[in-house]
């Protein structure tokens, strides 16, 4: 079962913390995910720039429409995921509570399928 782990972060958090708090946080996500690579169940993993740097791209009326962060009505970003191949959402809950970035963020727990009601 494939599992994604999302990493919701307060928007303004990275622009408060020192270089060095960076640092250590980005080296213990890092390791975390060595960990899942070497335990073979990590399919994917990322950081992702912060939603300032991002869009929004939806249609109307046959046109794009784009938006450029950050995006207001949001006041957590998502700072980066994890996908995993396991066995159950147990299990997928249990390796959430072992991210470091439960610490400072709230990590969310998603099961990949379709996106439509059976």
């Amino acid at each position: 079962m494939s599992y994604a782990l999302l990493i919701l972060e307060e928007r303004a958090r990275r622009g408060r913390r020192s270089r060095q708090d960076a640092m250590t946080e980005y080296d213990a996500m890092q390791g975390f995910g060595a960990g899942l690579a070497a335990r073979g169940i990590l399919k994917s993993g990322e950081a992702l720039k912060p939603d300032a740097e991002g869009v929004r791209v939806s249609a109307r009326g046959g046109r794009a429409l784009v938006l450029d962060g950050p995006f207001a009505e949001s006041k957590e970003m998502i700072g980066g995921f994890f996908l995993l191949d396991v066995t159950s959402r147990a299990e997928a809950i249990a390796i959430a509570a072992e991210c470091p970035a439960t610490a400072w963020a709230t990590v969310e727990v998603r099961e990949i399928g379709t996106c439509h009601d059976q």
